[in-house]
């Protein structure tokens, strides 16, 4: 659905203004590889805050205080 969605803003777009239609296309990979960094990071901090949270509550599962954490 998101993809048939896309393809009709895009389809509308070239249409209607083709420069800015041609623009986007253009820049997307450039904003792409901009955006990228961010990303990483991103998943570095989640992993950071899983093991932070898994290495706090090793105590309590070592003694039995029920099921496993899990991170969203």
């Amino acid at each position: 659905m998101k993809t048939l969605l896309l393809l009709t803003a895009w389809c509308l777009l070239f249409l209607l203004c083709w420069p800015l239609a041609l623009l986007v296309l253009v820049a997307w990979p450039v904003v792409w590889l901009v955006c990228l960094p961010f990303r990483l990071v991103g998943v570095t901090f989640t992993a950071l805050f899983a093991l932070v949270l898994a290495i706090l509550m090793l105590p309590a599962r070592v003694l039995g205080g029920g099921k496993p954490a899990t991170v969203a």
